[in-house]
This record gives C-alpha cells, sequence and structure tokens, in this order.
C-alpha cells in the first residue's frame, strides 16, 4: 500500500527536484499527484511501498537537515557581509512599499478594535 512522503504546499521546486532526485538515487518507487485545479490540494509525494517509510523518512529529515544548515550558513554570510534584508534596509530601499503595509495594519488593526463599538452605538 502507498504511503504518503512528502506534501508539496509552499515548497519550492528547487527543494521538490531535489527530493525527487533523492528518491530516484535511493532506488525507492515513488509517485507524484498534481495540485488539484481548485487548490484544494497542492500535490504530493507519495512512496508505492509503505515498508520502505522508515528508510525514506530517515533520508528526507537528513536532507531536510542539510538544507537548513546550507541556509543558515547563507543567511550568517549576509549578515557578516551586510547583505541581509533587514526591516531598516527594506525601509531605505521601498519606503512606500513599508509606509503603505503599516499603514493597512493600523488600519486593519482600528477598524477591528472599533467595529464591536461601532455596530454596539
Amino acid at each position: 500500500m502507498s504511503k504518503r512522503l512528502f506534501n508539496l504546499r509552499a515548497v519550492p521546486d528547487d527543494e521538490a527536484g531535489e527530493i525527487r532526485e533523492l528518491l530516484d538515487r535511493e532506488g525507492l518507487a515513488w509517485y507524484e499527484t498534481p495540485p488539484s485545479p481548485w487548490g484544494i490540494s497542492h500535490g504530493a509525494l507519495w512512496l508505492s511501498d509503505a515498508g520502505q517509510y522508515p528508510r525514506a523518512k530517515a533520508l528526507l529529515d537528513d536532507y531536510q537537515r542539510q538544507r537548513r544548515d546550507r541556509a543558515r550558513d547563507a543567511h550568517a554570510q549576509a549578515v557578516q557581509a551586510g547583505t541581509a534584508q533587514t526591516f531598516a534596509r527594506l525601509l531605505r530601499e521601498r519606503p512606500v512599499f513599508v509606509l503603505a503595509t503599516l499603514g493597512a495594519i493600523l488600519f486593519i488593526l482600528a477598524l477591528t478594535l472599533a467595529l464591536p463599538w461601532l455596530l454596539l452605538g
């Protein structure tokens, strides 16, 4: 019987491709279900043999640990080089976007807090 190994919701294409390659390289039988046209399901990678799940899960956990470490190292290097995205940098580069976003947040917050009083009064 099949077993779902990996949900593809919000997964970047490069990560999904690397996982497909990993499964092929390790000789695991798998298949992919496509996302639904209505956005209810985002697709998944499935193992054809549920008995291979412990091995596949261990490989997937190791892959994700390595990917996390690479991302953390890249971020640390960007911080050290001064190229990491920060709020101050975003404010300098795109002040209209930041101020419009903050204004929208404050408007929604004010509306959320004031609406019950307006409807009751």
